[in-house]
């Protein structure tokens, strides 16, 4: 009997130990980044030394994936592990939009959570919220938390969309009772200006194209708004906003405290627009607002890193960085994106951009970095952020898989090569097939060009085949000149999108 009871012990102790070694998982999801834009890539010109250390230290992709050309749909992926084409509604919303995901399925939140992960978001949420009819004044009923986030500290959609308010697990923060806060996608509340009736008030910066509703914070946006003006962000604080809410959060669920690891979401804004920096960042990229906010967000990273590093949390979290998904330049703003560029390059070389079937719409920086665990190396290995909730699912010794995800972490952690053996990627509706070394784009009709931001979406009649091994750019449509690949790649395709 002594020694069964002992024997228990020992296998208690054991395991409580396995679940305190368990590490924690962080995702920075920057928004709209390119590859280009991160310099351990040697695309472009800008310098992220921040984001650097976690490529010099952990698994640098270059066949790292989004699932979409866009943020909406990118991020469903990323969240349920399932491919947004399966989901009809998963398109950019508007920012009153119902929730998304449905609140009885299983996210890579609630996949954690069920693991004894405390678990939490902060910024860019872009999913909907709620049931289509928010009230903005009362508690919202659908939120992060009900998909298995403990904590959220959000932006409803994105900083150049209504409202322009943080929403704090279920409230928004600091809205007065007697300032009521109203919103309205469809038309505008009566005598309340806008960018067209009122041009004077955008002091910051002036509507290219879609954005001129609204005006706050000098700047015009999607949407109509009234009210709420005791809960208004302010643009130039969003990045210390955002990181403090995140250095709170670690604080707050610091693993020697609670005894549980955590699982973090930081969804980093920049440099989608509207650009505004904090003054610390304006003017010192030399590339214009847009290469300001970047450096903004490798501070950021940097920041994060130094919590970690002082709490002694480094050698026992997972961090993987990535993007949204591809860069643009002129998304809507005059900000001398353009004029600005130099020599920089954000698409890494690679044809397309955000809105593109082509490949710099959805390859976007990928690192994976975990101190001590994962050997520094640079991977060929085709990984999508799709994967997380397999593989997550295998590091924390879960059981949850989905009809889309795959178990990557080998690739994920750096020890092996062998990532995804296709890919279905997707852009504004259409699909794209990547398959080894090879992508093929079914005929679409429509304009192949996207002038408002001057990308090409990679669509035409053709049917189109390419050899990104050999042409990574993606210059040479090889479709007419190897009929039998074409018909070998239709028919795996049709296979991979079977709903």
């Amino acid at each position: 009997m002594k020694y069964t009871i002992i024997a228990l012990l020992l296998i208690a102790q054991t395991v409580c130990a396995q679940k305190q070694t368990r590490p924690n998982v962080i995702v920075i999801m920057a928004d709209d980044l390119g590859r280009g834009d991160v310099s351990s890539y040697k695309k472009g010109t800008i310098q992220t030394p921040n984001i650097d250390k976690l490529a010099s230290g952990g698994v640098r992709f270059t066949n790292g994936y989004a699932t979409s050309a866009t943020c909406t749909p990118s991020r469903y992926a990323f969240l349920t592990g399932k491919y947004p084409w399966r989901n009809d509604r998963a398109k950019i919303l508007p920012g009153d939009a119902p929730m998304l995901i449905d609140t009885a399925s299983t996210t890579l939140a609630d996949m954690f959570k069920s693991q004894g992960y405390n678990t939490g978001v902060v910024g860019k949420w872009h999913l909907g919220l709620g049931d289509g009819n928010v009230d903005w004044n009362k508690d919202i009923s659908e939120t992060p938390n009900d998909l298995g986030f403990d904590y959220s500290y959000i932006m409803a959609a994105t900083n150049d969309r209504v409202p322009t308010v943080y929403v704090e697990n279920r409230r928004v923060k600091g809205l007065q009772s007697n300032d009521s806060l109203f919103v309205n996608y469809d038309k505008n509340f009566e005598g309340v200006p806008t960018a067209i009736s009122n041009p004077e008030l955008m002091t910051k910066l002036k509507w290219h194209h879609g954005h001129n509703n609204s005006v706050h914070n000098g700047v015009p946006r999607i949407g109509f708004m009234t009210g709420g003006k005791s809960a208004l962000w302010v643009d130039e604080n969003m990045a210390d906003e955002f990181l403090g809410k995140t250095l709170g959060f670690i604080d707050n669920n610091l693993p020697k405290k609670t005894q549980k690891p955590f699982f973090l979401y930081y969804a980093l804004h920049q440099p989608h627009v509207p650009r505004v920096p904090n003054p610390r960042f304006a003017g010192k990229s030399g590339l214009g607002v847009r290469g300001d906010v970047i450096l903004e967000a490798d501070w950021c990273v940097g920041e994060l890193i130094k919590k970690l590093k002082k709490e002694g949390l480094l050698n026992n979290t997972l961090i993987i960085f990535s993007s949204d998904n591809g860069p643009v330049l002129n998304d809507g703003y005059y900000d001398e994106a353009v004029e600005k560029l130099g020599k920089h390059d954000p698409f890494g070389g690679l044809r397309g951009g955000k809105y593109s079937l082509f490949e710099a719409g959805t390859k976007v920086p990928f690192i994976a970095y975990w101190q001590g665990t994962i050997k520094p190396k640079v991977s060929d290995a085709l990984v999508c952020q799709v994967d997380f909730l397999a593989s997550f699912a295998q590091l924390i010794g879960a059981k949850q898989t989905s009809e889309d995800s795959q178990n990557t972490l080998d690739a994920f952690l750096g020890k092996s090569e062998k990532g995804r053996g296709e890919l279905v990627l997707e852009a504004s509706g259409r699909l794209a097939f990547r398959q080894g070394n090879y992508v093929f784009i079914p005929s679409y009709k429509g304009n192949p060009l996207n002038k408002e931001v001057n990308i090409e979406i990679g669509i035409s009649t053709d049917l189109q085949l390419y050899d990104i091994k050999n042409d990574p750019a993606q210059r040479f449509n090889i479709a007419k000149d190897n009929p039998e690949k074409v018909k070998e790649m239709q028919s795996a395709f049709k296979n991979a999108t079977k709903k």
